[in-house]
């Protein structure tokens, strides 16, 4: 389908976070070593995350890979199983350097204080962790003083809060019963740690919502002085909480969106995708330079990806309370040549790679590299890819200085050019993937 045709059914198909989507994952013909898998690849500039699949509560929106309220065994069983993984892992890829960390969830900040050191333990004593940035995923509910200065003494410089919205109907609609006043105090606590970067994320999209009560949520975060803002589009996926509830309303999701950044834009937001905004104050360390597009990830625990360049792998995936609980069991009991092994994921092929690093580049704001696209792939963009043709019909691409760069109104679209740009390959993969 051409994307103007794509772009009429509705602006908003599926978000782009990486590609190819882990629904594209299969088991693979056979098992592979993790010293096999990244024996030739650049472990100079990885990025590592570690995921903590555990929460207070779970959304109705979430389609994130989590169980709720775990018992008190399987936390300790999983933070166990993670520091075996951690120095298996460090091993067998022969002393990797990390450029970036990130750790997600679920939501990390559930782990208690004696939980969150004997993890940051791992990170330091298995890892061998720099200082590298270092982003952690925290709730207004179980954050405290007390956690944030575990996190800041450990170098934690970006802290991402998701409050979805300030009208406490709305997130009652969203399946997430929030009081502001836990929200204001997360974020003074925030701002007392000294920890540099605040995110928050606001949900656009929620059941009653209006266009003046979404200003009333943005405002609060621009007067919140957060340093980063992700606006994300509701979307009910199949499984979750909402998902299990009809749901007959009119879309005027990008209405919304062009609010919410024209609010951001005016208050002196650089934008970065169309999710992600920022506004930095003068002296905050950016760290080693790392291309998403080309440099490998290690993901770490139950629901992690890892990319290396020729393959994608993970846990098997699941949405379904009782598929993650199955998987998040099955990995704490994982033997040692287990964890030492892939056999879940996806392997990509040139074209596949080369179909990546365009996504990757062009719904950023730094945009595509034609040089260095040309460099690797021995093909300009367009000649690789015509279709990107259809963006400068529908004027929503722009070269300058040897760049491919999305403006406002492709930008505004990325949720659709994303999926565009997705191969048959892939879309038939995603297409039969039963989620449990």
């Amino acid at each position: 389908m051409n994307l103007k045709r794509m772009l009429e059914e509705s602006y908003f198909h599926s978000y782009a976070y990486s590609y190819p989507h882990k629904m594209a994952y299969r088991e693979l013909p056979e098992t592979v070593t993790l010293k096999e898998v990244w024996k030739d690849e650049n472990k100079k500039a990885l990025f590592l995350y570690l995921h903590i699949p555990f929460c207070e509560m779970r959304c109705g929106f979430c389609n994130l890979f989590t169980m709720t309220l775990p018992e008190q065994s399987l936390v300790t069983a999983y933070l166990d199983q993670l520091e075996q993984e951690a120095k298996l892992s460090f091993e067998a890829l022969n002393a990797p350097q990390f450029a970036r960390i990130a750790v997600g969830g679920g939501t990390p900040s559930f782990l208690n204080e004696e939980e969150l050191e004997r993890f940051f333990g791992i990170l330091s004593e298995k890892l061998k962790v720099s200082k590298a940035p270092s982003s952690f995923e925290i709730s207004p509910a179980t954050i405290s003083k007390e956690k944030l200065q575990i996190l800041k003494a450990q170098g934690v410089s970006r802290i991402s809060m998701g409050i979805q919205s300030v009208i406490e109907e709305e997130t009652k609609n969203l399946g997430r019963p929030q009081k502001n006043h836990e929200v204001e105090q997360a974020i003074q606590l925030i701002k007392e740690s000294g920890i540099e970067i605040m995110n928050l994320d606001l949900i656009y999209g929620a059941k009653g919502q209006s266009i003046e009560s979404w200003k009333k949520s943005v405002s609060y975060v621009i007067d919140s002085k957060a340093e980063e803002v992700f606006l994300y589009p509701l979307y009910v996926r199949p499984l979750t909480g909402l998902g299990k509830r009809k749901r007959e309303e009119e879309d005027f999701r990008l209405e919304l969106y062009r609010q919410g950044r024209d609010l951001l834009l005016e208050d002196g937001y650089e934008q970065v995708s169309m999710r992600m905004f920022r506004k930095y104050p003068e002296g905050i360390s950016q760290g080693p330079l790392y291309r998403c597009q080309e440099d490998g990830m290690l993901g770490l625990g139950a629901g992690a990806r890892s990319y290396t360049t020729g393959l994608h792998y993970s846990s098997e995936y699941a949405v379904g309370r009782n598929g993650i609980k199955e998987i998040i069991n099955n990995y704490v009991n994982l033997s040692r040549t287990d964890l030492l092994g892939v056999n879940y994921g996806t392997y990509l092929n040139e074209d596949e790679q080369m179909r990546r690093f365009i996504i990757k580049s062009i719904l950023h704001e730094e945009g595509l590299d034609q040089k260095r696209f040309t460099n690797l792939y021995k093909s300009s963009p367009i000649t690789y890819l015509p279709q990107l043709n259809e963006l400068y019909d529908l004027k929503m691409l722009e070269e300058n200085n040897g760049l491919l760069t999305l403006n406002q109104s492709g930008m505004e679209a990325s949720d659709t050019i994303g999926p565009w740009l997705y191969s048959e390959a892939i879309m038939d993969l995603i297409r039969k993937f039963e989620l449990r």
